[in-house]
């Protein structure tokens, strides 16, 4: 078994003629959208030339592709395998797009993708396992529409509508939901277009957006993939047309793709999300669809104060760290009402994992 990095080294040799996109690929994907290509992929109002993997790799600015310390060194062997093989070195890229708008609580980010078999992949950016990006994801399940996801529906229409053939897209996290979102959305002549729409553990939508949005056109198609520990990826997600993917890691921390494992040439699967894990989910949800807008968004500034608290600014620390989080996060649940703390309770114990038990006591007390 691998990761996303082993899938490439092993399946790097095959194009994409004589082996045909694959959810797998399309996490790659999913991921190498994270990456910053301000200055070295044309910006959508450009509407200048797509340019391949080798222009990026000697450009001047290249070293600004991984402006996210972070995650530095797996970006790095993910983009220098990629552009190393056949199989992702000839891609050509164009339409970039990355609004940032603070006041908002938005950011927006997209890339055009040429592969080489002349099909197209359009991925939008997600979050990453930041505690901010994790409330991003909430907001994007629980209010509707967010600039974001209208940004998403412009974004497609006006890239797709130079592209005449079927095409693919997709993201992971919020990319995922925009995605979804977008097609959707789009003019009906994009839409047919659209071949598969991947959603890589994003969150889902209210009943009634779905309703409104006429999501029974696109359902279809979607292929949806989670961790078998998912939370961010069932928020409003009622359907059970899923492949729940194993991960190297434990809690919400299998939200990062590169903790997805992979078999053969592809996802190394379990038949179900982990029972504990789907009550909550369960009740999560059900207790969401009970709240109005405004009961919502008191409900996500409340958790996203506790979870801040905790001073850890990322889901992973989070999680290892979880005597210290604790401490951090129990001065602000002092104030919160009974009902909320009910299901923040319940939120706590997921982040932290199902296996340890007495938290349920300690924030009781």
């Amino acid at each position: 078994m691998g990761t996303i990095l082993d899938y490439i080294r092993m399946y790097g040799d095959y194009t994409f003629s004589e082996k045909p996109i694959s959810e797998v690929d399309s996490l790659v994907f999913g991921q190498f959208a994270y990456l910053k290509f301000d200055g070295l992929v044309p910006d959508i109002e450009e509407n200048a030339a797509a340019v391949d993997m080798q222009h990026i790799l000697l450009h001047e600015n290249y070293d600004d592709l991984y402006a996210d310390e972070r995650y530095r060194e797996k970006n790095t062997e993910l983009f220098l395998l990629m552009a190393g093989s056949k199989r992702f070195g000839d891609l050509k890229l164009r339409n970039y797009v990355n609004r940032i708008e603070p006041e908002k609580e938005t950011q927006f980010s997209a890339v055009t993708i040429q592969l080489g078999d002349g099909t197209f992949y359009i991925a939008y950016r997600g979050t990453d396992e930041t505690i901010v990006g994790w409330k991003e994801d909430l907001n994007l399940a629980f209010s509707e529409p967010v600039p974001g996801q209208l940004m998403s529906v412009d974004y497609l229409n006006r890239t797709a509508g130079n592209i005449t053939q079927p095409f693919y897209i997709g993201g992971h996290s919020k990319g995922g939901n925009l995605a979804v979102y977008a097609a959707m959305n789009c003019e009906k002549a994009i839409q047919d277009r659209i071949c598969v729409i991947f959603n890589h553990d994003g969150p889902g939508f209210r009943p009634e957006v779905k309703q409104r949005c006429g999501y029974d056109q696109i359902e279809a198609r979607i292929r949806k993939t989670i961790p078998h520990s998912s939370l961010v990826g069932m928020i409003l997600y009622s359907e059970e047309n899923y492949r729940v993917v194993e991960s190297k890691y434990i809690g919400l921390a299998q939200h990062d793709p590169y903790s997805w494992l992979i078999e053969k040439d592809d996802f190394r699967t379990v038949k179900r999300v982990y029972s504990g894990r789907l009550f909550v989910d369960s009740t999560l949800n059900d207790w969401i669809l009970s709240l109005n807008q405004e009961q919502i968004h008191i409900f996500v500034d409340t958790l996203y104060d506790v979870v801040k608290a905790s001073e850890a600014d990322n889901l992973i620390d989070f999680t290892a760290n979880w005597k210290k989080s604790i401490q951090g996060i129990m001065a602000a649940v002092k104030n919160v009402d009974p009902e909320t703390m009910k299901i923040i309770n319940k939120i706590m114990k997921a982040l932290f994992d199902e296996g340890i038990s007495h938290l349920e006591q300690v924030f009781k007390k």
